[in-house]
């Protein structure tokens, strides 16, 4: 039987759901397991794990292909579990395209675009074409699967990649936007929540300066759709990503979300069985979106463990998930900021200014974060304070976190990563800020 949690009025208690993650129950090294690396994929609970087990043991199917009651049981399932993870961002089943990830979403953006560049789809594709001088326009502050896709598009048709910068604090120059989307600008990619920093970016400002100019928008909302409230309709965005396994989720699944009319438009870009219409052995007509652009064997069980995934996440409430990551994070930061030798990744508050160029950005007060940070250790390689952590049961991400541009920005190769999630406590955070100040000593490092 797949149950969810109760709603409660009130605060989120990490304590009341965690035991609905069966993999926290678990120890490191004789040591009760302290998961901080939910940005990198989060835990599973078992409302999910059991829901996709149910399917795969009593209507496993194939979709849209067979008359028979199993068929017809996997497809309505499907089609139900689109419709929930597409209310979930505030969409419709039809503006929903199940993908195998966020990656795979944004390479179908950026090559259905080079597509269309090549003049294929129908006559409004041609909106979306691209000439030599085009300009693709992202941010210092995106994840590499937001970045590669747009140089390798740049690459095929001659546009032309700008970015925007960020300030010291981490936050996008606003300004710098102003000056750099402008009339050449076709495409504006940027993430709405940083996988680095944390920050919730300003999309509507965003959005404004790109409608401004008629230029498409492509949200990566892989960090904002397990932390906080999103409507991506509402958000004004044409078309957004985000990925299963970093809410609650199981892997090889994601979404992509499109204005009904930009996904109309777009021709496909994976080609195949699922998403025609009529085949002769000279042409092809393909069906409307979402079926479009899912060609082949779809993520069937993917899809239904994943709007188990967003059940759970709607039962807790998304307001108290946002407010409980939130009090995390600021004690995270206040902690990180009390020990000597570190320096987080856009906090211009402690000197951060004086070190980096580019000035300040939003007030603290008015930047608003998921719970997550990064930072060096003054003396140790983020790898070995890793290593540390891990031999003490924290698990934390290491290295550039697909995110080499930002560490260059900030003058590193690689950082610590810690970020929460629902199920993560205060004492755990506790916990690895003590343990944190244990490092520089191990290594011989003085103050």
């Amino acid at each position: 039987m797949v149950t969810t949690p109760t709603r409660t009025a009130g605060a989120l208690d990490p304590r009341a759901l965690r035991g609905d993650f069966p993999l926290l129950g678990r120890q490191v090294d004789g040591r009760p397991l302290v998961y901080l690396d939910s940005a990198a994929t989060s835990q599973k609970p078992r409302a999910v794990i059991d829901a996709e087990v149910a399917f795969l043991t009593t209507e496993n199917a194939a979709v849209h292909r067979g008359a028979h009651t199993l068929a017809a049981e996997a497809t309505e399932l499907y089609e139900d579990a689109r419709a929930t993870v597409a209310g979930f961002v505030g969409a419709s089943p039809e503006q929903l395209v199940w993908t195998s990830g966020a990656t795979a979403a944004l390479n179908l953006i950026a090559y259905s675009i080079g597509n269309a560049t090549l003049g294929r789809g129908a006559p409004a594709s041609a909106r979306f074409a691209l000439a030599p001088g085009d300009e693709i326009v992202v941010t210092e502050s995106e994840h590499h699967a937001n970045l590669v896709p747009w140089q390798e598009l740049a690459a095929r048709t001659g546009a032309v990649l700008r970015h925007i910068r960020v300030h010291d604090d981490g936050t996008i120059d606003l300004d710098a936007a102003a000056s750099v989307i402008g009339e050449r600008t076709r495409i504006l990619a940027f993430t709405h929540v940083s996988n680095v920093l944390g920050i919730v970016n300003p999309v509507e400002d965003l959005v404004a300066l790109a409608r401004d100019v008629g230029a498409l928008t492509v949200l990566d909302a892989c960090q904002s759709a397990p932390h906080l409230p999103l409507d991506l309709p509402l958000l004004g965005v044409d078309l957004a990503v985000f990925s299963g396994h970093k809410m609650l989720g199981p892997y090889g699944i994601g979404g992509l979300y499109g204005r009904s009319d930009v996904l109309e438009a777009l021709p496909p870009f994976l080609t195949g069985g699922s998403m025609i219409t009529k085949v002769t052995l000279d042409r092809t007509d393909y069906l409307p979106p979402p079926q479009r652009f899912e060609a082949g064997t779809q993520p069937v069980s993917q899809a239904i463990a994943l709007a188990a995934a967003v059940r759970y996440l709607d039962a807790v409430g998304m307001d108290a998930v946002h407010d409980h990551e939130r009090a995390l994070e600021q004690r995270l930061r206040e902690g990180l900021r009390s020990i000597d030798g570190v320096r987080m990744l856009g906090d211009a508050a402690e000197g951060g200014a004086r070190r980096q160029t580019g000035g300040a950005g939003r007030s603290p007060a008015e930047i608003d974060r998921v719970g997550l940070a990064a930072f060096d250790l003054d003396g140790v390689h983020a790898h070995d304070v890793g290593q540390y952590l891990d031999s003490r049961g924290i698990a934390v991400r290491v290295g550039h976190h697909c995110a080499a541009p930002l560490h260059a920005r900030f003058g590193l190769t690689a950082s610590v990563r810690a970020s929460t999630a629902l199920y993560n406590t205060v004492d755990e955070v506790d916990l690895f800020l003590d343990t944190l100040t244990e490092v520089r000593p191990f290594f011989g490092v003085s103050a």
